[in-house]
Order: C-alpha cells, then structure tokens, then sequence
C-alpha cells in the first residue's frame, strides 16, 4: 500500500502554560481553540489556513533552539509587523528582504516558539 497523506497539518509544539497560551494564540494569531484535552495538557486550535492546525502540550520547561519554524504567509507583511508591534511581540529584528523572491519576519511566543511571516514577490 502507498503513503497517502491528508490535507491537514498539526505544528505542535510545547509551551509552559496553555491557558495563556491559548490566548496569545487567539489573539495574536487569529486561531480558533479547536477542543481542550486537560487530563493530557494538550489543545489544538485551528489557524486562519485551512488545515492547519496548531497543537500545544503543556509541559515544564521549553527547550529553546532547533525544531521546525513555521512559516504563515500574509498578504501585507507591513500590516502582519504592525499587528505583531501592537501586541508587543518580540521579533528577532526587522523585516528581511531577498528582492525578487521574499520578505521575512521572525517573532515568538510568549514561550520562545520561532515563527515566521513571508510574502511573497515571486509571481508579483
């Protein structure tokens, strides 16, 4: 039998307190909770994408360094750095600009998790 792979993806990742982790989410990143599984310190929330998904265990200490960085694309990474400010993010500088091919945001959450922003100029 062939691998078939579906059309939803879960980024999990770990973060030291989920409730105020679901928060930053649903504030921060627009996602939706999905459900909450407490006797497992797990939750998924559902991202402006469709399918994907973002899934948080809770766990003592976040190990900082390596992992995935998930890369979110938005249409106006000026605007998506505005939202970022407002809410007092921290990002890992300014916006990055490879001309011709993309520009780049880094930022976290509030457990040090990377994440990305990029728009696109190819095609544009």
């Amino acid at each position: 039998m062939a691998l078939q792979i579906g059309s939803e993806l879960t980024c999990s990742m770990g973060v030291t307190s989920i409730d105020a982790s679901i928060a930053w989410y649903e504030r921060v990143m627009l996602c939706r909770l999905l459900y909450r599984a407490d006797e497992i310190g797990w939750c998924e929330l559902a991202t402006p994408m469709p399918g994907v998904n973002i899934g948080l265990s809770q766990v003592e200490a976040v190990t900082q360094g390596g992992g995935a960085t998930n890369v979110f694309e938005v249409a106006d990474i000026a605007a998506a750095k505005a939202h970022l400010d407002s809410e007092g993010v921290r990002q890992d500088g300014d916006i990055q600009h490879i001309p011709g091919l993309v520009k780049l945001l880094t930022f976290y959450d509030p457990d040090g998790n990377a994440f990305m922003f990029s728009q696109s100029e190819m095609n544009a």
